[in-house]
């Protein structure tokens, strides 16, 4: 039964066979092959774009498994979403993005550039598109609603929306996820700038009796409940990626990630403009093959294994 539509994601709940019911314990997780960009969602998909983000985030949940548990429960699948789905638990997702940055890019200099602070944060004067920053810092970010646009918080907003025992456990999970994604990367020649994370909690620890339930966040004690990574992790859609070897502040980076598509769509060629709020244009083929490129470069380059595309819808 379908559940939720999201940018990239399809969410399902399993009906259990013998009762008719809905197993509200778990869902189907699916990764489409749509790609989204300043908040819209481009009309064209990258072939195999939904295999690359699920196999690299079991891969990655891996690597992770000691920081934390995670969401998944198996591959066991439908054949016609195989390689590109996962069964997962269903959890009461927290409402904020975390974000953590090693890097100053994107949306975190454009803040820095206008307030020499992000999320609150101060920063050194004289930073630069793509300075390391003096050590990794927490970012985080509302969740708006489709078609709006995240906006920044303060560490102190999050902890008015999640309690200061819970804001500083996911604080320290992100900055701990994005340390352990740089120290794997760099080994293999990646630079992770910045990484978006997902938590949930398993609804029955929180004392609900459905999932979608009203919760004071404030009064969950973490040392009570389980925190769960969920949703992916450390994938080109959440997470920046630079080839180390090429790395030089001061200008654009070249990146495993979206980039490619968003330095199209900002340019001239792509006749778009961002401050139109109409919705950006279908992406041209040259820009399609060198998108996928970069994701299953990504992938090989991390995990050391080859790419295998999901078996076609």
């Amino acid at each position: 039964m379908p559940v939720y539509s999201g940018k990239v994601r399809e969410l399902f709940a399993p009906i259990d066979p013998g009762t008719g019911l809905v197993d509200e314990s778990r869902l189907l997780l699916v990764a489409s092959d749509r790609i989204s960009a300043f908040d819209h969602i481009i009309d064209t998909p990258i072939p195999d774009k939904g295999a690359v983000l699920t196999q690299l985030s079991t891969w990655w949940f891996d690597q992770l498994a000691d920081l934390l548990p995670h969401h998944v429960i198996d591959a066991a699948v439908p054949l016609q979403v195989a390689g590109r789905a996962l069964t997962v638990r269903r959890l009461r997702m927290l409402p904020v993005e975390c974000i953590a940055r090693a890097y100053l890019t994107g949306g975190g200099l454009s803040e820095y550039q206008a307030t020499g602070t992000v999320s609150g944060a101060a920063l050194p004067e004289g930073l630069v598109d793509g300075s390391a920053l003096p050590e990794p810092i927490f970012t985080p970010t509302t969740k708006a609603p489709a078609g709006q646009h995240d906006e920044p918080m303060t560490f102190e907003d999050v902890e008015d929306e999640l309690g200061t025992a819970l804001a500083s456990r996911v604080r320290d999970l992100t900055l701990g996820i994005l340390a352990r994604g740089n120290q794997i990367a760099a080994e293999r020649g990646i630079l992770i700038a910045d990484t978006k994370v997902e938590y949930g909690v398993d609804p029955l620890s929180l004392g609900l009796t459905s999932v979608d339930d009203e919760i004071d966040w404030t009064t969950v004690d973490p040392d009570e409940v389980q925190v769960v990574l969920a949703d992916e992790v450390l994938t080109p859609d959440s997470s920046r990626f630079w080839r180390a070897s090429e790395w030089a502040p001061g200008r654009v980076q070249t990146s495993y990630d979206k980039q490619v598509l968003r330095d199209w769509l900002l340019s001239a060629t792509s006749g778009w403009d961002r401050s139109s709020g109409q919705a950006p244009p279908p992406l041209p083929q040259d820009v399609i093959e060198l998108t996928r490129a970069r994701y299953i470069e990504a992938y090989e380059t991390l995990t050391g294994q080859t790419f295998v595309p999901a078996t076609p819808a």
